[in-house]
């Protein structure tokens, strides 16, 4: 009788025994939800229709009505939100820097969303701050009718730091300061696009 491998394979099997039941009794976790951004006023990819734009009648050069939006999926740890608004299809000043269309950021992470029509100043009712090219509120979709369709991407990021950033009197640099403050501080990111021509 060969007692050594018998031996060997009773020793192999007790050592495997309590990891094999350890593990029985632990279900794997599953993953998170992504982030989701959603604008009811149009399908993601869609026109954005010109309420919300530069061309809506009444509306001053550079302003509009900022569309609705909810956000879900925000992960846990996060300490604030910023919302970034831009112009793909615009080249400023011939360098990669695009139109800032709506600049916000310590948005509180509990919100789920902004309302319709988003008023002007900052900083805003909840401590958050918001800029654009026009000043502190947001300024609509605004591509010539005499071109081809823009793109335009609103991006929320959560974050697990409340930003240090105060506005400053130019728009650009000030998000340039949020994009490089949120750099190692990104949890989630969801985007949403539109595309905008002025009517003809």
């Amino acid at each position: 009788m060969r007692i050594f491998p018998l031996l060997t394979s009773l020793v192999s099997a007790a050592l495997l025994l309590p990891a094999q039941n350890a593990g029985a009794g632990q279900a794997k976790a599953a993953p998170a939800p992504p982030m989701t951004l959603t604008i009811p006023g149009f399908p993601d990819g869609g026109q954005i229709p010109v309420k919300f734009s530069q061309a809506a009648p009444g509306v001053a050069t550079g302003e509009g009505t900022s569309p609705a939006m909810s956000w879900a999926n925000v992960p846990a740890g996060t300490q604030s939100l910023f919302l970034n608004m831009h112009d793909m299809d615009l080249a400023r000043n011939k360098t990669t820097d695009d139109q800032a269309h709506w600049v916000l950021w310590n948005i509180p992470p509990t919100s789920t969303g902004l309302p319709e029509g988003v008023a002007k100043g900052s900083p805003m009712p909840d401590g958050s701050f918001q800029i654009s090219a026009t000043g502190p509120m947001y300024r609509g979709p605004g591509a010539p009718a005499n071109g081809p369709f823009h793109h335009y991407v609103f991006e929320i990021y959560a974050l697990d730091i409340k930003l240090d950033v105060k506005p400053t009197a130019d728009a650009f640099e000030t998000r340039t300061a949020v994009m490089q403050a949120i750099q190692g501080h990104i949890l989630a990111k969801a985007v949403y696009g539109g595309l905008f021509r002025r009517p003809q």
